[in-house]
């Protein structure tokens, strides 16, 4: 018995089986049992349109998401207009809907890390870029391809500068850096024989410059300073490093507003020789706390004792160009005794986050968008005089977080804003004793206008409830 070929229909013609034709449609149909798709559907009856729905357009990523929040906003969600005005190193901004397209595209999926440079030149390219990228940001010659997450990240840029300086062993950090990040260094430095030395802070909430000159001697293996820091102030690293390098020791810069890289003088140019932290900013959602994607980027001279992968550009047996790991130094690629790392992968498809971010952006659309950010949390800054009981922390300058001192309790301060619908920032006291009367407010381009005027009118409405308040403790 002839049987017909799977691919030809009754006239002989070819069909292809990436999608459905017009033969499969028949076939299912007939299967199903009904002679057309509209007597499939005929059940649903007025719940078939006769025309497309009636939407506006055509309409930008922003007017779009808030077209359809409008009409989410019809269902009753506990907390749903909550006014977010929370950092502390994981930053709220816009990420166009586009990002999360591109990442599904095919060239850049691997059923594997990228081992095998034949079947994951896709992969392998958009860590590349991704690498020259952080380089262009940084200031440094060399980018790796990623680590874990900012706080792991800091951890292996002073572990890189350990190995650099060999039998050193003082470590020298502000602490202005973000508590969490000093707080996975002890746990590494317990069981590793480093020195941690902690400099504080001065009057303006920068690194305390005399104290840092004297903690930093020919044992330092290296110096380390966040910018803008956890209070949010703009350090500027040149300082630190000239203290650093006049001793030998190596000089480290820390990020965790990846943002602020657009606009503030880079770690390279203030002479870091490691520059390391979260890219979370560029193309992630805060996500409930991840998975976010740690950055490091050093000078040429250090490569080889950077942590994690390197991804080089080449070309194959054609003359092409083409991209392969370069440097994968972990003991599954070396000898264990020369391994430089236990990171057994990158942030691959963040990292491609990231890159497309950055791509879409550009050098002058991304310090724009730096700039938006420092208008808008100077705003803050200047609408804050005049909510009596309220104040900056600090006069240095900043990038767009700030500390607020507040006369009345933080916490109530801000339990009160929250039943008002506004998360007003990050308590700082639990951190740093010192400043419990100190939060912490980030200001970014996913804060209207409105968003502000909102919070000062909550401050000023605490202001004016204050004597109410006392009386009723009383």
């Amino acid at each position: 018995m002839a049987t017909r070929d799977p691919f030809r229909d009754a006239a002989g013609v070819t069909h292809r089986l990436l999608s459905t034709g017009e033969l499969d449609r028949r076939e299912m149909l007939e299967a199903i049992g009904v002679d057309s798709v509209d007597q499939l559907f005929e059940s649903l009856g007025d719940l078939l349109l006769e025309r497309p729905p009636d939407v506006p357009g055509p309409l930008s990523d922003g007017e779009l998401r808030d077209y359809f929040g409008r009409l989410d906003s019809m269902n009753a969600v506990p907390g749903r207009d909550l006014v977010s005005f929370l950092g502390a190193g994981a930053y709220r901004h816009e990420t166009p809907s586009v990002i999360d397209h591109l990442l599904l595209r095919g060239e850049f999926l691997t059923v594997y890390t990228p081992y095998q440079p034949e079947i994951s030149q896709g992969t392998l390219q958009a860590i590349f870029e991704f690498q020259t990228l952080i380089s262009m940001l940084t200031g440094l010659d060399v980018a790796n391809a990623s680590l874990y997450e900012g706080a792991s990240g800091f951890t292996e840029a002073v572990l890189m500068a350990d190995r650099i300086q060999k039998k050193r062993k003082k470590v020298v950090v502000s602490r202005a850096i973000h508590p969490q990040y000093r707080e996975v260094l002890a746990s590494y430095a317990r069981n590793l024989d480093l020195e941690i030395v902690e400099i504080g802070w001065d009057e303006r909430g920068a690194t305390d410059r005399e104290a840092l000159a004297a903690a930093v001697d020919g044992e330092t293996i290296c110096v380390a300073v966040q910018s803008p820091n956890y209070f949010g102030v703009v350090e500027g690293w040149d300082t630190a490093s000239e203290i650093a390098h006049e001793h030998g020791a190596l000089s480290i810069g820390v990020v965790t507003e990846a943002l602020s890289m657009a606009l503030l003088k880079s770690p390279g140019d203030s002479g870091c020789d490691i520059a390391v932290g979260e890219a979370q900013s560029f193309g992630l959602s805060l996500a409930f706390g991840g998975p976010y994607l740690g950055f490091l980027a050093t000078r040429d001279k250090y490569k080889r004792a950077m942590p994690g992968r390197l991804v080089g550009e080449t070309v194959d047996a054609q003359g092409k160009r083409a991209w392969v790991l370069t440097l994968s130094t972990r003991e599954q690629h070396i000898r264990r005794e020369k391994a430089t790392s236990n990171i057994c992968t990158n942030q691959a498809l963040c990292a491609l986050a990231a890159t497309i971010y950055l791509s879409l952006y550009g050098k002058k659309g991304l310090r724009r968008l730096a700039e938006i950010n420092l208008q808008r949390a100077g705003a803050l800054r200047r609408k804050l005089p005049g909510v009596a009981g309220f104040a900056s922390a600090f006069d240095a300058p900043s990038f767009n977080e700030l500390a607020v001192r507040s006369e009345q309790p933080v916490a109530r301060v801000l339990g009160d804003l929250e039943k008002a619908g506004i998360l007003a920032g990050v308590p700082l006291g639990p951190d740093y004793p010192e400043l419990e009367d100190c939060f912490l407010v980030a200001v970014t381009e996913a804060n209207a206008a409105s968003d502000l005027d909102r919070l000062m009118e909550a401050l000023a409405d605490r202001s004016a409830a204050v004597p109410e308040d006392a009386s009723a403790t009383a």
